[in-house]
């Protein structure tokens, strides 16, 4: 289960990931080292992100008060 921690932390991580690719100062060896990383990152994210979706569509409100599953608009 991905939690609201988990997603924070791997914003963060990604965020520092991006300053030190494009800072240049790493070899080859390091930034792929630090894209592996980064790309497991964006899995916990985009988990995350599916799971508040998910979330989103099953609380959607009717006008009579009650909940009904509606699709999620983007």
């Amino acid at each position: 289960m991905v939690t609201k921690n988990g997603y924070e932390e791997a914003i963060k991580n990604l965020e520092a990931a991006v300053e030190q690719l494009e800072g240049g100062e790493l070899t080859l060896d390091q930034s792929m080292k630090i894209f592996k990383t980064a790309v497991k990152d964006i899995s916990v994210c985009r988990k995350a992100l599916q799971k508040a979706e998910l979330e989103v569509e099953q609380l959607q409100q009717q006008e009579d008060g009650s909940f009904s599953r509606e699709p999620f608009d983007e």
